[in-house]
Formats: structure tokens, sequence, C-alpha cells
């Protein structure tokens, strides 16, 4: 696998947006697809949801996201193409995240319920997106990705909102002052 993982600069870099899908561009996408299902493939209680290309080093504004969020065995994802929030809405929920570029680490992070977005499919067609639950959430991580910021960003300074995976997939809270505060790794520029 090719995903790159905190403190690599690169994930804190803004995405240039894509002008003409090629195949430089189709190829970022398989590759994404081809290892979202082999980080899956390697953690057995979890989903591999979505992805930006920022993960596999490519600071191109691309996602994809999983095309059903509840069936790991649908492998299928639908590639995004300079996706960009329009709106959100509604409470902000404070729910668990995790990201295959922060292994081993997850979070409670604040998010608005909905949002919409308009982005480009790989074959050119524009697209308008109403999302909320977690395809929202999921949408709102990925896209944040492009811009260089981290879900763990959102939650920095909340002491209980980091959690770890134990070995029967079960969350356990994580020791803020212990694994989190001043860790450079997570947050290099502290």
């Amino acid at each position: 696998m090719n995903i790159i993982a905190t403190p690599d600069p690169r994930l804190r870099q803004k995405s240039t947006k894509v002008g003409v899908i090629d195949d430089e561009i189709l190829k970022i996408i398989a590759d994404m697809r081809k290892n979202s299902l082999e980080w899956e493939n390697d953690h057995p209680h979890e989903l591999s949801a979505a992805m930006a290309a920022p993960q596999l080093g490519h600071n191109k504004r691309v996602i994809i996201v999983r095309d059903d969020l509840d069936d790991k065995k649908n492998n299928n994802f639908t590639a995004l193409i300079n996706p960009e929030v329009i709106k959100t809405e509604g409470k902000i929920i404070r729910d668990y995240e995790g990201c295959l570029s922060v292994p081993d680490i997850y979070g409670k992070v604040p998010r608005p319920e909905k949002c919409k977005i308009k982005a480009i499919l790989e074959d050119g067609t524009p697209v308008r997106i109403k999302a909320d639950g977690y395809l929202a959430r999921t949408l709102l991580h990925e896209i944040d990705h492009l811009d260089g910021i981290l879900f763990i960003d959102h939650i920095k300074d909340d002491h209980d909102a980091f959690y770890i995976m134990n070995e029967k997939g079960d969350l356990d809270p994580l020791d803020y002052d212990q694994h989190i505060k001043g860790n450079k790794e997570l947050f290099p520029d502290d």
C-alpha cells in the first residue's frame, strides 16, 4: 500500500484543482480504489469508506467514496473531482471518525449533520449531492483532506475525544496527556 500517514507534510498541503480528466487522473482514481481495498483487507474490523488523492501523495482535488457505506461486500467507489462544499446545515453532531492516514487514532469529531456539494464525475458529468448522516460526515472529512486538514485538527484540544481500537474492534478512550498532547507526529507544528 502507498498510503501516506502523519506526519508526512504532503497531508498538510492544499490540493490543486483538476483542469482535465486525463489518463493521469484516471490512474490516480484506480490507485485510490486499489489502496482503499488493500487497506481494508488488512483491517478486518473496519470499512474503507473513502479516500482523498493526497493520501497517496497526489495533491489533486480528487476523492473517492464507497457507494454503500453499510456494506463491506460492495467494493464500488464513486470518484468525485473538484468537490466543493456549497452549504452545510443542521445540528452539529459529534461522532467517531478514523483515517487511513492517521493510523490507530480515532476521534469524536463535531460536524454538521447535512451538506450539499458539487463535483464532477470521472466521465466529466457535473453532479450536485445532498447528503446527511454518515455520508455527509464522510464527504466533509475527505474534502478537508484536499485543504490539508485532518480530522484530528477539529478535536485537537478536546481531551475526551481521542480513542484507539482494541483487538476486538471496540474503541477505547486514549489518554490525552500520554498519547496526544505534544505528539509531533500528529501535530508537527505544535
